[in-house]
């Protein structure tokens, strides 16, 4: 079994954005040379999640409208865990959208049903953060 480890950097302009990364995980794969197996991508930030779905622009304005209803940012003072900081509603935003995807690699390909893409989600950005990709097989 081969094993490949690669991180991927952003560095987002606003404080929430979602990202499609699946070009980036497809990149790694062909580096990786692994055509059966596993890839697990996630966030290695706590303020950040990976998650896998359509690509829609409506879609991505529905998550901002469900996540603000959920979480929102504002008003800061809501969250006991903002005394220092200012981001308690991206933890609980990260933790509505999960960590990390594991998706299988099938004849050097990621197997994805219809229209799956796999995103990154940040919740509290404006500065350098990275995502893990790993990938198992052989």
């Amino acid at each position: 079994m081969k094993s490949y480890r690669k991180e991927l950097w952003f560095n987002t302009s606003a404080r929430r954005e979602l990202i499609n990364i699946t070009r980036e995980v497809e990149n790694c794969l062909v580096e990786s040379q692994i055509q059966e197996g596993l890839v697990l991508v996630n966030a290695m930030h706590i303020t950040a999640s990976v998650f896998i779905n359509d690509d829609e622009s409506g879609l991505h304005q529905d998550y901002e409208s469900w996540l603000e209803r959920l979480a929102p940012e504002l008003p800061h003072s809501q969250y006991k865990h903002n005394t220092y900081e200012d981001n308690a509603d991206a933890h609980l935003k990260r933790t509505i959208m999960g960590r990390e995807v594991v998706v299988a690699i099938t004849a050097g390909k990621l197997d994805f049903g219809p229209w799956e893409q796999i995103f990154y989600g940040e919740f509290d950005g404006k500065r350098k953060k990275r995502v893990l990709v790993k990938i198992i097989g052989q």
